[in-house]
């Protein structure tokens, strides 16, 4: 005889002191109703974000249309060639100086989901307008405990300016909430962490140490909630349970080894927060993981993720490149130098195949994140030498969209008009967006 159970609420929770974990889908949140929920499975957005802009020649593919032939810098993308888009020749006219000072990071960062021209300041009167992500997250409401992530790998500056005669803020993050709030990233994993599954009960710094030391978790606070909840469900919700506790376990691990290793530097007098690895590599996964994680979980469908702030000055000694970031942007087209860019624009697109790569493999009701994801790539330049912030490096990837393709479009069109397509796609009911003239349709068109 079958045993009819009755459906799991979907935003159920698994709750013990301080702590609240969300559940992936699981069949039990919908068991009569699988077809129906193929066809209703939340879309989601993500944008990933890299500074400091791109050598050209090594990511513009030959020709277009037809099948997509990956250059040098976007061959990391090869596994997902066909749900893959490179598109060149958008734009951001409104990243033009119109008589304000002649920086190009302070404008052009802000204006890459918004399409707007910023005001120019150093001060608190920063004035820019919402970005699409945002409208995005105010079009799905309450849907989710979050209504978005912004995630990054440097920490944001919170006083003076950044750019010449314009204000920290407006390179902190690509996220605005509206014209006068930015959402700058959170770069340590613990502080994610502890977003994503604290249930209100904040720990100082000392405690998170002290915990770190202990190497306790989560969810040992949720065990009995788990096996009480394990105990109602099918074999293949147990194992789609199971493997989805056991990616948090294994985030958590990280973190905890990240914040015991900072117990020295704290010891020596140097300022830095527990829970970010002493390895680039790591803190980029480590993020990287933590924005599936929350998909996985529908704690938000909707995140950005910047592998660096605008102007970064970081090196990147594991691949041969101790030069600056932001110094080797400006090569003077210095062959050396150009070579030294084109190895970190590979680098960062690894990364970025990194997060197709997750969000490929991990499941979502009966297919992946990744098929009904729309990811964006990009940067605020295109050629950085000359901070040409009209051929910008787009790439559009995931499921919900035609891929396999180089779409070149007229050099200097608006990429509003992708960011008001896109917003199409997510079944936001836009007709503008930013300086649009029209949804480019060529993002839909295969």
């Amino acid at each position: 005889m079958r045993i009819l159970r009755a459906p799991i609420a979907r935003r159920t929770l698994l709750r013990g002191a301080g702590t609240a974990i969300a559940l992936p889908f699981l069949e039990a949140m919908a068991p009569a109703a699988r077809a129906a929920d193929r066809a209703a499975r939340p879309k989601r957005l993500q944008v990933f974000y890299s500074p400091n802009g791109m050598m050209m020649d090594g990511f513009r593919p030959a020709g277009s249309g037809g099948a997509l032939v990956l250059p040098d810098t976007l061959a990391p993308l090869a596994p997902f060639r066909d749900r893959v888009s490179v598109v060149t020749g958008l734009g951001h006219p409104q990243a033009a100086a119109m008589g304000d000072r002649p920086a190009g990071h302070g404008r052009s960062c802000p204006a890459f989901l918004t399409g707007v021209h910023v005001r120019q300041t150093e001060g608190s009167d920063i004035h820019c307008g919402v970005s699409m992500d945002q409208v995005y997250a105010a079009h799905l409401g309450e849907g989710t405990p979050l209504p978005s992530l912004e995630l990054g790998i440097d920490q944001a500056s919170l006083l003076g300016s950044c750019d010449i005669g314009y204000s920290c803020a407006y390179t902190n993050g690509i996220s605005w909430r509206n014209a006068t709030v930015p959402l700058p990233v959170t770069a340590n994993p613990r502080d994610v962490f502890e977003r994503l599954f604290g249930d209100g009960d904040a720990l100082d710094p000392a405690s998170r140490l002290a915990q770190a030391r202990r190497q306790t978790s989560i969810l040992d606070f949720v065990r009995e909630d788990t096996a009480r909840l394990s105990g109602t469900l099918g074999q293949d919700d147990r194992h789609k349970l199971d493997e989805y506790l056991e990616a948090t376990r294994e985030i958590e691990k990280r973190i905890q080894r990240a914040a015991a290793s900072g117990a020295g530097d704290a010891a020596a007098g140097i300022e830095r927060p527990a829970g970010i690895p002493d390895s680039f590599d790591q803190h980029v996964r480590l993020m990287i993981d933590l924005q599936v994680l929350a998909m996985q979980a529908d704690i938000t469908r909707v995140g950005t993720f910047m592998i660096g702030r605008e102007l970064s000055n970081r090196t990147y000694p594991e691949i041969g490149v101790s030069d600056s970031h932001h110094m080797l942007s400006h090569h003077g087209n210095s062959p050396e130098k150009m070579a030294k860019l084109a190895r970190i624009n590979r680098h960062h697109m690894e990364y970025f195949a990194y997060y197709l790569k997750r969000m490929a493999e991990t499941k979502d009701g009966e297919a992946s994140l990744l098929d009904r994801t729309l990811v964006l790539r990009g940067s605020a330049f295109g050629d950085s030498n000359e901070h040409d912030h009209m051929d910008l490096p787009v790439v559009v990837a995931g499921g919900l969209v035609p891929g396999g393709r180089h779409v070149a479009v007229e050099k200097g069109t608006t990429m509003s008009n992708l960011l008001l397509a896109a917003l199409n796609v997510l079944d936001v009911p836009a007709t503008a967006f930013g300086d649009s003239t029209a949804p480019l349709g060529a993002l839909t068109h295969g």
